[in-house]
């Protein structure tokens, strides 16, 4: 007799009408495998794990913390923001908005002229067109003035002495017009920057002001304090080099920082108005930014931030961000 095989009932719960009509009365549905109802897993979870009870007084003072700490961290980090200053523009200083007009706002408008004029040849160019200007008195023997009278012709002679005066200023005025830097183009103020630049940081002058750089100590001082102390009165006693020049200075480091400055400001000056779209000017300007940081770090090494590395990046504005670290704009 064949074995008799079981047939593999269904996991699916069936249906107890169905179980009727066949009449398999005895066949129950499968239940989960959760013995409880959701609601009733929620309700005994909630009753297992009560809340722990918190003093509200003690929540309000944790609040209140947090939030002095929150605005305390924002006022801290916008003060660091603006010591590190930012690596284009620096800080404002009266030497640095100075460039914009190109001349110091104390000084005359005829103190610093456009076209490469300067204001005692425009002096002496407005005196002698005064001297060629001055009209020759006429007479009776002047052709035309025959039957004139004495009287009318000292009348005649004062009128053109009036009206070649009157000339005279306006054309003055004409030229003072002509040569302001105010009313220049920015090619104009630029050159004038420059030898702004050379005048202020040129070593040619300064060498004049500025104490010299500390000296340098050598290594084998740094074994003891008291070998330290001895080298440095020795350095002090010895005499300092003095450096002849001949014409000014317009290759040390101060001044090719302070002219790509001027450069720096009137290129961002820009970008911030209408060249917000300019991606080869933006490309420029992070040249510039790189090249005066490369100085920078040049001048600060070079002169062991001495007189001349303080005085330079205080006149113009430059902070920690213009040549620490990674500049990235």
């Amino acid at each position: 007799m064949p074995p008799r095989i079981p047939i593999l009932t269904c996991l699916r719960a069936t249906n107890a009408c169905s179980a009727a009509r066949n009449g398999n009365s005895l066949i129950l549905p499968l239940r989960p495998f959760s013995t409880s109802t959701p609601t009733q897993a929620k309700s005994s979870s909630s009753s297992k794990s009560k809340r722990r009870y918190r003093d509200p007084y003690a929540l309000a003072q944790a609040r209140a913390r947090k939030a002095a700490n929150i605005t305390r961290q924002a006022v801290l980090t916008k003060e660091r923001a603006e010591a590190f200053g930012d690596p284009a523009r620096g800080k404002l200083t009266p030497f640095v908005e100075s460039f914009d007009i190109g001349r110091d706002p104390s000084e005359d408008t005829l103190v610093r002229l456009d076209h490469f004029i300067k204001p005692d040849e425009l002096e002496d160019q407005l005196e002698q067109s005064s001297s060629l200007m001055t009209p020759i008195p006429v007479s009776r023997d002047t052709p035309g003035y025959a039957e004139k009278t004495p009287e009318e012709l000292e009348e005649i002679n004062k009128d053109n002495v009036k009206r070649v005066h009157r000339e005279h200023e306006n054309v003055k005025e004409v030229m003072k017009r002509l040569l302001n830097l105010d009313n220049g183009s920015s090619k104009g103020r630029y050159r004038v920057n420059i030898q702004r630049c050379v005048e202020t940081f040129g070593r040619h002058k300064t060498d004049e002001i500025l104490p010299p750089k500390p000296r340098a100590i050598p290594i084998s001082a740094f074994n003891s304090p008291e070998a330290a102390k001895a080298a440095i009165e020795r350095l002090d006693r010895e005499p300092r080099e003095v450096v002849e020049r001949k014409g000014p200075d317009t290759g040390s480091s101060e001044v090719q920082i302070a002219i790509l400055t001027a450069k720096i400001r009137s290129l961002s000056n820009f970008l911030d108005t209408r060249g917000r779209k300019d991606k080869v000017g933006k490309r420029d300007l992070r040249l510039l930014v790189h090249r005066r940081q490369k100085l920078l770090k040049y001048l600060r090494k070079k002169e062991r931030g001495g007189p001349r590395w303080q005085r330079c990046i205080e006149t113009l504005g430059l902070t920690e961000a213009t040549w620490t670290g990674e500049i990235s704009l």
